[in-house]
C-alpha cells in the first residue's frame, strides 16, 4: 500500500514544476465542548496521497528535490491515558513511504524560509475554518485564502483523483454492496404507522455493522420533494411515497450513493406509477448514453427532455420539448443535477471547486436547475459517477412561479393542483465509465414498479 501513495505523490510532482506543496490533514471538531467531538473524518486529498487517518498532521512536498515530510507530534503520556497507544509519527510516515518527519512547530519556519526565497507554496482551497486559521498562523495568507489557492495544484489533484484505479473501484463497489443492503432492508420493513426515524436507524445500523460508516447523513422521508431533508419526525401513512437516499462508506472512506423510492403501501397507486415510470425512463435514457467522450451536460439535458415528454403525456406540461428544456421550464419538476462524481467524497472533490474538476475551468450555467449540475465535461474512462434523476412537486415553488407567470406556455398550472400533495421521487445508482460504455457498480437494485412491489410484498 505504501508504494501506492508514493507513486501518487511522484505523479503529482510530475504535473507541477517547482515550489512546495502543503497538504493539511483535518483536526478533531468539537460538537458542544472541546472533549466531546464529532466522529473524526480525515481530509480526502490528505488520505489520497498518504493513507494516514489521524488528526493533527500536515505534509509538505518539495517539488524541486522530491522530498516529502510528515509534520506532527507524538502523543504525550496524558494523551495515551485517553486514547491508548497509537503509532508514532515516524511509524505513520513509514506506512506512507514518507522518509522525513518533523514536529509541528517546525512547519512555520520551513514555510517562512521558502517564502523568503521566493518559492511558491501550493495549497488547496481551505474548506474548514481550522485550515484558514492555520494558513494565517503560518503567514501564508490573509482573508483571501480561497483566491490564493493554487489553481495548478487543484487541476493536478483533480485530474488524478477523477480517474479511479482498480483498487479504488473495488473499494467503491464494497460500499455499494453495503448500501444495497441498506436499501433492501428499508424497502422490506417500511409500513404505515412506522416513524421515519426507525428506517433511518436501521440503515445506519447496517452501514456501521459492516465495518464502515455513513457516507453522508441519511435522507429517509415521506417529504421527498425536499431534496436534502434530514428531518425524521414524521409517521408513514397509507397512500404516501417514501424516499431513501443513503450510502455507506468503507473503512477506507470510499463512498457509495443510492436512492430508492417506494410506496408506503404494498403497491403504487396509478398516479404514483405514472410519475415513477417517467422518472425511470429518464434514468434509463441517461444510463444508455454513458460512455467516454460524451459530455455529461448533454446527458443531463437528454434526461430532462425525457421528463418533459412524460409530463406532457399526463397534461402537466405543454409546448415544444426542446424549447421547454432550453428555457429551463423543466426545473420546476427537476431543479437539480442529474448526478455527480464519487470516490473518497460522496460528492467527489467538491471542496476544490466544481468549476475546476467538473467543468475543466469553464464557468457553470447560472440558469435555475442547470446551475446545480456538478458535472459538465466530457466523460472519460475511469470516472465513477451517479445517475440520479427525480421528479418533484414543490407547492411553494409552483405557487411562486405561477404568481410570476413564469413559463405559462410550457406548464399547465391548473393540472398541477391535483399533485400538490404528491411529494417527490428519484432513483440513483453508481456507474463506472469503461472504454466503450459503462458498468453499474454492485448488484442489481430494484428499479421497475414490478421489482419494487415484489420487495414490498
Amino acid at each position: 500500500m505504501s508504494n501506492m501513495y508514493s507513486d501518487r505523490r511522484a505523479k503529482l510532482r510530475d504535473r507541477l514544476q517547482s515550489g512546495l506543496i502543503l497538504f493539511f490533514g483535518n483536526e478533531e471538531c468539537p460538537m458542544n465542548y472541546v472533549d466531546n467531538t464529532y466522529p473524526f473524518r480525515q481530509d480526502s486529498t490528505f488520505l489520497y496521497f498518504s493513507g494516514i487517518d489521524r488528526p493533527g498532521l500536515a505534509i509538505v512536498g518539495d517539488l524541486d528535490n522530491g522530498q516529502w515530510t510528515l509534520f506532527g507530534d507524538d502523543l504525550t503520556a496524558d494523551n495515551i491515558v485517553w486514547t491508548g497507544p497509537l503509532p508514532t509519527i515516524r511509524e505513520y510516515a513509514k506506512r506512507a513511504a514518507i522518509s522525513d518527519t518533523s514536529p509541528t512547530d517546525n512547519l512555520k519556519n520551513l514555510l517562512e524560509n521558502a517564502a523568503k526565497a521566493g518559492r511558491h507554496i501550493h495549497f488547496l482551497p481551505p474548506y474548514r475554518d481550522e485550515h484558514r486559521r492555520k494558513l494565517c498562523q503560518l503567514g501564508i495568507k490573509g482573508d483571501g485564502a480561497d483566491l490564493e489557492a493554487s489553481v495548478s495544484l487543484i487541476m493536478a489533484v483533480s485530474e488524478m483523483r477523477i480517474r479511479k484505479t482498480a483498487y479504488e473501484i473495488v473499494e467503491i463497489e464494497r460500499a455499494v454492496g453495503t448500501s444495497l443492503k441498506m436499501h433492501l432492508e428499508a424497502m422490506a420493513m417500511a409500513k404505515p404507522g412506522m416513524n421515519e426515524a426507525q428506517i433511518m436507524a436501521k440503515v445506519t445500523e447496517i452501514a456501521l455493522s459492516n465495518g464502515g460508516s455513513l457516507a453522508f447523513p441519511v435522507i429517509a422521508t415521506t417529504n421527498g420533494h425536499i431534496l436534502h431533508n434530514h428531518n425524521y419526525e414524521h409517521t408513514l401513512r397509507s397512500g404516501q411515497l417514501f424516499l431513501l437516499d443513503a450510502g455507506a462508506a468503507t473503512d477506507t472512506h470510499y463512498a457509495a450513493d443510492l436512492s430508492s423510492t417506494f410506496p408506503v403501501d404494498r403497491t403504487f397507486t396509478q398516479k404514483q406509477k405514472d410519475i415513477y415510470n417517467i422518472m425511470l425512463a429518464s434514468f434509463l435514457t441517461a444510463v444508455d448514453a454513458l460512455k467516454p467522450k460524451v459530455n455529461f451536460m448533454d446527458i443531463h439535458l437528454m434526461a430532462a427532455k425525457k421528463i418533459v415528454e412524460g409530463l406532457k403525456s399526463l397534461g402537466l406540461m405543454k409546448g415544444d420539448v426542446d424549447e421547454a428544456v432550453a428555457e429551463g421550464a423543466h426545473a420546476l419538476f427537476f431543479p437539480c443535477g442529474l448526478g455527480h462524481l464519487m470516490g473518497l467524497d460522496v460528492h467527489d472533490m467538491e471542496n476544490m471547486g466544481e468549476v475546476y474538476f467538473g467543468y475543466e475551468g469553464r464557468q457553470k450555467s447560472t440558469q435555475f436547475g442547470l446551475k446545480s449540475l456538478r458535472l459538465g465535461r466530457e466523460l472519460q474512462e475511469g470516472f465513477v459517477l451517479t445517475i440520479e434523476p427525480g421528479i418533484y412537486f414543490m407547492p411553494e415553488l409552483t405557487d411562486m412561479w405561477r404568481a410570476e407567470a413564469r413559463f405559462m406556455n410550457f406548464i399547465n398550472y391548473d393540472a398541477l393542483n391535483a399533485y400538490r400533495d404528491f411529494s417527490g421521487l428519484r432513483i440513483e445508482e453508481n456507474f463506472l465509465i469503461t472504454d466503450s460504455g459503462c458498468r453499474r457498480l454492485g448488484a442489481a437494485k430494484p428499479r421497475t414498479v414490478e421489482e419494487v412491489e415484489a420487495i414490498r410484498n
